[in-house]
């Protein structure tokens, strides 16, 4: 060989009749196992899947040849040129793995790049459908439909949160045998993906469905058999409140990554809140109301601190606190309230309370601040109005307005304590438009939601009576705001509520 070739930076092979007759350093370094020379080209050569190589000496002339394969037995890439001469061939070789593990990297990365910019496309075009929806009904099937028409996945299904399981809405897609099969688990009571989503309101995900414990073994070998392997199970949902469920099933393990998890979880989060606008802006537009009255009993915070106090409870107003909390301010009657604010301070889901005005030793008015899951803060995130509340002797009595094809039994599970809260009365009736309705509706239009807040809050508070029930700070303190902005919001507010009164509407931005 030359000595050209025995220094060159790549491997040389030198082969005559099928046999290596020489080979440089580069080469050997690269070759497996011991000395090459003299050995069939295709003993000395690592083995491809392809095996090109081979292929290029099994003719009764070597043929020109040039590719790049993956040599498992010595973990490369390796570049390789076979160039016919009169005596045999000459095989060059180079190791090319650093370059093609980048080039598979930068692959893996556009890949990505491409599959995150598609699912956020169909998942920003399935909110843009959300403005013009009316109902629940079209929210969930404009969800499945442009999901399970998706080439990323294979279909997509939903169901509505009715208390004791999820009920099955419609599904999009190719179904197949799985589908049927998870209707089925569902009405037999089994725990699906999509049944522990709505239990835990979290996204749930499973990447081998075949090897997954916690998926019905029924649905598990219809998967198999549909070459279903992934699935991701969201949670429709607004503040405490899981509306129902979307489950999309996918064809690969990796079918959901971290950024489509979060997606998706963003998704069911925005989905309950247009559901969530969607009743409530029923029930503001409609002529007619469906007013319904439930018992509640000591799975209410409330009911719980009469019974421990001895006191009647009776609701005066509500001021929400984000989206899963509720302030409450309430009358005492027949205990001290400094007690009755001592007992639900110390009650599961009264995350703050303080008194608001002491009349006499066991008479005044208290507000408590209650978290996600106590029931008036249930039913509000339901779309429900409460016009009234009371709770004595470990009882309560809350009455409420809803749209009239709001789902009542959905309700009474919710305020229940496992078992659906009793339901007194229900009756439909029509609402009349009265002055004071107009007035509110027009005062409602100029006031920002903030001032709105801080006005309402401000008026429980007692901030307005003389003397004082509340000080600009301690309201200020339950809003999470300073004193100075308290005072702003309220004057801005005072302003419009006096122009609305004496017809003398300023436009002027507050």
């Amino acid at each position: 060989m030359d000595d050209r070739l025995r220094r060159a930076p790549i491997g040389v092979i030198t082969v005559r009749d099928g046999t290596v007759a020489a080979a440089n350093d580069a080469a050997r370094e690269l070759l497996p196992g011991e000395d090459p020379d003299g050995k069939p080209i295709e003993g000395a050569f690592p083995q491809s899947v392809a095996d090109s190589l081979p292929a290029a000496f099994a003719g009764a002339s070597v043929a020109e040849a040039s590719f790049e394969e993956y040599y498992p037995t010595v973990d490369r890439w390796l570049s390789v040129s076979v160039v016919p001469d009169d005596g045999g061939a000459t095989v060059y070789v180079d190791d090319v793995t650093e370059r093609k593990r980048h080039e598979q990297a930068r692959d893996r990365l556009r890949a990505e790049r491409e599959r995150v910019a598609m699912v956020d496309r169909l998942i920003a075009d399935v909110l843009r459908e959300f403005v013009d929806a009316a109902s629940r009904a079209e929210i969930t099937e404009t969800i499945r439909e442009r999901l399970g028409a998706s080439d990323r996945y294979r279909f997509a299904w939903t169901a509505e949160h009715a208390g004791d399981g999820p009920v099955v809405e419609g599904v999009a897609g190719e179904e197949g045998e799985t589908f049927p099969a998870v209707r089925a688990a569902i009405e037999d009571g089994d725990t699906t993906p999509e049944a522990r989503a709505v239990d835990r309101g979290r996204v749930q995900v499973v990447e081998s469905m075949s090897d997954a414990s916690s998926v019905p073994e029924p649905v598990r070998v219809a998967g198999f058999a549909d070459g279903i392997q992934s699935v991701l199970a969201v949670p429709l949902s607004y503040g405490s409140s899981v509306y129902g469920v979307v489950g999309v099933y996918a064809g690969s393990e990796d079918a959901f990554t971290d950024h489509e998890r979060s997606s998706f979880e963003a998704l069911g989060e925005l989905a309950g809140l247009a559901i969530n606008a969607t009743r409530n802006r029923r029930l503001l537009l409609s002529d007619t109301i469906t007013e319904v009255t439930f018992e509640l009993g000591t799975a209410s915070p409330l009911a719980a601190v009469s019974d421990r106090c001895g006191a009647e409870l009776t609701l005066d107003g509500t001021v929400p606190d984000g989206d899963d909390g509720l302030h409450c301010f309430l009358t005492v009657a027949g205990a001290g309230p400094d007690a009755v604010v001592d007992a639900a301070t110390a009650t599961p889901n009264v995350e703050a309370g303080r008194v608001v005005r002491q009349a006499g030793g066991e008479h005044g008015r208290i507000e408590l601040t209650l978290g996600g899951g106590s029931p008036l803060v249930e039913a509000v995130s339901q779309g429900a109005t409460i016009r009234t509340a009371t709770f004595e002797d470990g009882a309560g009595e809350v009455v409420v307005e809803l749209s009239p094809d709001a789902d009542v039994r959905r309700l009474a599970v919710a305020l229940g304590d496992g078992e659906p809260a009793t339901v007194r009365s229900r009756r439909d009736r029509t609402r009349s438009p009265t002055t004071a309705r107009e007035f509110r509706d027009e005062l409602g239009e100029r006031l920002t939601e903030r001032q709105a807040t801080v006005l309402r809050t401000a008026y429980l508070a007692d901030y307005f009576e003389s003397p004082r029930g509340s000080t600009a700070e301690e309201v200020a303190a339950s809003l999470g705001i300073t004193g100075s902005t308290l005072l702003h919001h309220l004057r801005a507010s005072q302003r419009k509520l006096l122009d609305a009164f004496y017809d003398e509407f300023d436009d002027r931005a507050e």
